[in-house]
C-alpha cells in the first residue's frame, strides 16, 4: 500500500498515534499514576485494550508495510472509544471493510419528522425499502397504495401491488433499477439477518424480482426523471435522493415536479 499524505501505512500510523495521544486514561477506564509521563495512552495499553501484542501495535504506529486485519482495527478502534466520523476513516486508510457496518443504527425520530417540513412529494426509505414515513403529496401521488397499506414497502408495491404497473411509467426499467440498488446498499450489510431474510421472501412472492435479481446488476441509488400516470395525466418528477450522514440504511426521496 503506496505512502501519501492521505493514505497509506504511515499516515495510518500517525492517525493512530494522535488518537492514542488524545485519549486520555480515565476515558478507557485506566486510573493514571502520579508519575505518568505519557501523554494519553501508552502503546503498551491501546495493545492490551485491543488483545494484540504491544509490538505488532507498534508496528501499526509506526507506519511499517503490513496487512492489518480489519478484526485488528475494530478491536484498535473499539480500544480508543473512536467516534463513528474517526472510526470510518480508520478504515478508509487501510482499505479495510468494518465488520460494525453490518449493524444497523435506530432511527434518528428528527429523520422522521423532517419528511414533514417538505412541500413536494417526500418519503423515507430505510435498508429494506419499508416506508418510515411519508408526507400529504406523497400520500396523494401514490394514493390507492399509503392510503390503504398498514405497512407500507416501497419494493413489495412496486413487484407485488397490481397498481404499480399503471402508475409507474417504464415499469420495467424502474423495477430492474430498484434491485440492482437494493444489491448495491446490500454489500454494507451482508450479515444483515432482517435483509437477508427479506431478499428470500421477495425472490420467493416475485418471480420478476427473482428474475433482476440473478442479472447481478449493482447501481448506486441516483436521481433522474420520474413518470407516475394519473387518472388525470402523466406528472413529471425529478427525483432527488438523500443518504442521512448519521445513518447510511436511510434514504430521503424528493420529487421535484417538472414543468
Amino acid at each position: 500500500m503506496a505512502d501519501s499524505l492521505l493514505s497509506g501505512p504511515k499516515t495510518l500510523g500517525a492517525f493512530l498515534r494522535r488518537q492514542r495521544e488524545n485519549t486520555a486514561p480515565e476515558r478507557v477506564g485506566i486510573t493514571p499514576g502520579r508519575r505518568r509521563r505519557t501523554q494519553g495512552l501508552r502503546r503498551e495499553e491501546v495493545a492490551q485494550l485491543s488483545g494484540i501484542s504491544a509490538t505488532w501495535y507498534t508496528w501499526i504506529e509506526q507506519g511499517r508495510d503490513i496487512v492489518v486485519s480489519a478484526q485488528t482495527l475494530a478491536s484498535i478502534a473499539d480500544a480508543l472509544r473512536l467516534p463513528v466520523a474517526a472510526r470510518r476513516y480508520l478504515f478508509a486508510l487501510a482499505q479495510q471493510n468494518d465488520p460494525q457496518q453490518d449493524l444497523v443504527p435506530q432511527v434518528d425520530r428528527m429523520a422522521i419528522d423532517a419528511v414533514q417540513q417538505v412541500i413536494v412529494p417526500c418519503y423515507l426509505l430505510d435498508l429494506t425499502w419499508n416506508m418510515l414515513a411519508w408526507n400529504a403529496a406523497a400520500a396523494t401521488l401514490f394514493r390507492g397504495w399509503l392510503d390503504r397499506d398498514a405497512a407500507p414497502n416501497m419494493m413489495r408495491f412496486l413487484f407485488l401491488h397490481p397498481l404499480a404497473r399503471t402508475l409507474v411509467a417504464d415499469w420495467e426499467t424502474r423495477a430492474g433499477r430498484v434491485v440492482a440498488e437494493l444489491r448495491a446498499d446490500a454489500t454494507h450489510y451482508q450479515h444483515d439477518a432482517t435483509l437477508n431474510r427479506f431478499v428470500e421472501q421477495m425472490a420467493e412472492k416475485s418471480e420478476a424480482f427473482r428474475l433482476f435479481w440473478a442479472r447481478q446488476q449493482v447501481v448506486a441509488r441516483e436521481g433522474g426523471e420520474r413518470v407516475f400516470r394519473h387518472q388525470q395525466g402523466e406528472r413529471h418528477f425529478h427525483q432527488q435522493s438523500w443518504q442521512l450522514a448519521s445513518n447510511r440504511t436511510l434514504k430521503m426521496i424528493l420529487l421535484m415536479p417538472v414543468d
